[in-house]
């Protein structure tokens, strides 16, 4: 059993800060002597990336991954081991090169991390960049990576979240530029040849964020395409709606992950969303995606629609078929969570609905619209509150309306195919 979210921010809290304060003396002392050595690299040639816990991060990093290898670097990832299969899609980073941590519970934690820390000094890294923005635990793997070049996200003059002095490049974090900017900046860092108070002085322009596209094969596509026609029989669709497909298929995501459940739009509004749509566009197949143990989510939100021509596909392809299903579909409606950045390797037409964080850090780099409220307390989470909201009441995802969502779905369905917009509004 995986530890919950609340229990790991506790651990990080409580266990976090003292050990960042025993820990930062000895990071800059071995850092003192390393100096008065004369041991250092002159541009970092192993760059080891930790992101534990957001799989959308996997796709929305890779730019900096992809810019770290164009200036000669190997390139490692660290992560939970229940998040590895987030890197395959793309496979910007090779698997003999992704290092896994176990947060199945406390005792795998504690074994398999120290274990990761014995390879990153087997391995002899001497860059690593974190990504998080307010694990401590990820701080601490990086100061005890002792790697020469230890890039990463610094409070300086704000209150936000204290990590100890576990760094040798401190980035300030700009809370007004997409998170992909942000990661940027971290590999400019690392690879900066002058001291930086704060890094990174250097101007992101959109177009360096430049977005892998999947690599999907005919027999992937027609893989998931049966499964589909295996589920459209199996049905009570209208017979005629089935030998018509492909018709405009639609994907519904009406899940988000448990790391902050005020993302939800309501499963009601999806089901209103279908039944709408449905008569709108009445030759249309809707897919109801998510995980196997979402299922009965997603079987609330079918039941909830006035709809024939919905399918309960949760569970029904593998994560890795994702790319392959995002191809064969026309558009998506997702809650503002991972799928919203998987299909974005993909020509995919996405909505994605945003409450409690807002599409100017976290908007999806693909084909996409974004919808906010905007009221005045979104985005109420950021790196300074540990992404933690105290809003027992989402009136910021209330306040997203189907028209709002028809309309949006109606400006995709009519575009050009395959154009693919990033939107850093």
């Amino acid at each position: 059993m995986t530890i919950r979210v609340d229990t790991m921010r506790r651990i990080d809290h409580l266990a976090g800060v003292p050990l960042c304060a025993i820990l930062s003396p000895f990071v800059i002392l071995f850092d003192w002597f390393r100096y008065q050595l004369g041991k250092s690299n002159l541009s970092p040639k192993k760059v080891l990336f930790i992101e534990l816990s957001e799989m959308g991060s996997a796709i929305l990093v890779d730019p900096a991954m992809r810019e770290t290898i164009k200036r000669g670097a190997e390139v490692y990832f660290l992560i939970f081991k229940s998040n590895r299969i987030s890197l395959e899609l793309l496979n910007t980073v090779p698997n003999h090169r992704i290092l896994t941590i176990d947060a199945s519970g406390l005792l795998p934690l504690i074994v398999s991390t120290v274990k990761v820390l014995w390879q990153i000094h087997q391995l002899k890294i001497d860059t690593v960049i974190d990504l998080e923005l307010f694990s401590r635990f990820t701080a601490l793997l990086t100061g005890c990576s002792l790697a020469q070049r230890r890039v990463g996200y610094h409070i300086y003059h704000g209150e936000g979240l204290w990590r100890g002095k576990m760094l040798t490049h401190a980035v300030h974090y700009n809370p007004h530029i997409h998170i992909s900017k942000n990661f940027m900046s971290l590999v400019h860092a690392a690879f900066s040849q002058e001291l930086e108070i704060p890094f990174s002085k250097t101007l992101i322009k959109d177009e360096d964020i430049v977005l892998a596209q999947a690599q999907v094969s005919d027999d992937q596509r027609d893989h998931v395409r049966e499964k589909i026609l295996n589920c459209l029989n199996e049905s009570s669709i209208d017979d005629e709606l089935k030998k018509s497909f492909p018709n405009p298929l639609i994907l519904i995501n009406p899940n988000a992950s448990d790391l902050l459940p005020q993302r939800r739009w309501a499963p009601a509004r999806f089901s209103e969303l279908i039944t709408q749509a449905a008569e709108k566009w009445p030759s249309a197949i809707f897919l109801i995606t998510g995980s196997p143990e979402e299922r009965q989510y997603a079987q609330n939100v079918m039941d909830g629609a006035n709809c024939t021509n919905v399918i309960n596909f949760a569970g029904q392809v593998k994560f890795t078929e994702l790319p392959a299903l995002y191809q064969l579909a026309d558009i998506m409606v997702t809650n503002d969570s991972g799928p919203g950045h998987f299909s974005s390797i993909t020509p995919l037409a996405t909505i994605v609905l945003f409450g409690p964080e807002t599409p100017a850090l976290y908007g999806s780099l693909g084909n996409s619209i974004p919808i906010f409220a905007g009221l005045a307390c979104s985005p109420c989470v950021s790196a300074a509150n540990h992404r933690k909201t105290p809003c027992l009441d989402n009136v910021c995802m209330q306040a997203i309306k189907v028209p709002q969502v028809i309309n949006a779905m109606e400006k995709l369905l009519n575009s050009p195919t395959n154009e693919v917009v990033v939107n850093f509004e």
